[in-house]
């Protein structure tokens, strides 16, 4: 077995947690997986994991070892697809992270026909609503709201929403409307949660003055999508983005509130490491997505307000 499958081997059990997990993604059979590892171990002369039924944990010298595997495979990846997109083809692994709400409403629909476009391309998308990181959550590719903590990363705006209060008609008939934010105190709102921050603030500017109140409620979510079934089942006010429950407000499952208090902006950005060239397969889906938001955002900001189309660098 050469050095390149023995580290992708081992990539696949620790990213995939464990045997039995690895060998279905390489359709292949947990004893086979597991001989392969201890063969691994045996040519190393050190243990990589210590493995039961139950559990699943790597050692010190695992941890060192999947680390630089990871590192080893991604650079030949890269390497494989840069040379392949001086013939003009995206090829490799396009991993992206996204919020889980926008990544399924507005991601997920396009990489079918994107992968199809592109032979040599496969993708993964990896949805959360905690805050994805390239590095530590192995993207290639990260969809967040607003710029990331790290300056050396590049960020490309994709797009830019509003945030809207919103209820279903079902709550507003039973608990009626509120006539400004200070009257949110008097309702239930549905808070998102990150990570370990509630986002119990929500903000407004109405004829320049910027301001927050502080909401409360019954019910709290890490997952918008939750927070958005919550809401058009009558449970409370949500504060979404625009392009989440547009569909539902056009619909009347939902409808907009506060219309003249003007709600916070939402900026999309495209995050990615800065590398020379940047490899054809981010190129080009940055790309498209900055030409397919455009569409969805049209009818909801003025062109001025719209992300801005950058070219994404070579």
């Amino acid at each position: 077995m050469d050095e390149v499958s023995e580290f992708a081997l081992f990539r696949a059990i620790v990213e995939t947690g464990g045997i039995s997990a690895a060998a279905l993604a390489l359709q292949s059979s947990p004893a086979a997986v597991s001989r392969r590892l201890s063969a691994l171990e045996t040519k190393l002369g050190v243990r990589l994991a210590e493995r039961s039924s139950r559990r699943f944990r790597l050692t010190d010298e695992g941890l060192l070892l999947y680390e630089r595997c990871r590192s080893i495979l991604d650079q030949i990846r890269d390497a494989e697809a840069e040379v392949a997109s001086r013939g003009g083809a995206a090829r490799g692994l396009l991993r992206i992270g996204a919020p889980a709400d926008f990544g399924r409403k507005h991601i997920a629909p396009l990489l079918p026909t994107f992968t199809a476009q592109h032979p040599g391309l496969d993708a993964h998308l990896i949805l959360s609503d905690i805050g994805l990181e390239n590095e530590s959550d192995h993207c290639d590719l990260v969809f967040r709201v607003g710029l990331p903590s790290d300056p050396t990363m590049i960020a490309r705006k994709i797009a830019t929403t509003r945030q809207v209060v919103c209820a279903s008609p079902s709550y507003i008939a039973r608990r009626g409307a509120p006539n400004s934010p200070e009257e949110l105190h008097g309702h239930d709102c549905l808070r998102l949660a990150r990570r370990h921050r509630l986002i119990d603030r929500w903000r407004f500017t109405k004829e320049g003055d910027e301001f927050e109140v502080q909401v409360s409620g019954t019910l709290s979510s890490g997952d918008g999508s939750v927070l958005r079934a919550w809401a058009l089942s009558g449970e409370g006010l949500s504060w979404e983005a625009y392009w989440d429950i547009a569909d539902d407000l056009a619909a009347g499952r939902l409808v907009e509130l506060l219309p003249e208090y003007r709600c916070s902006l939402i900026e999309l950005y495209a995050v990615f490491a800065p590398s020379k060239p940047v490899p054809l397969r981010i190129r080009l889906f940055v790309d498209h997505m900055l030409r397919m938001m455009r569409q969805v955002t049209r009818d909801d900001l003025t062109k001025d307000a719209l992300g801005a189309e950058a070219a994404v660098p070579d």
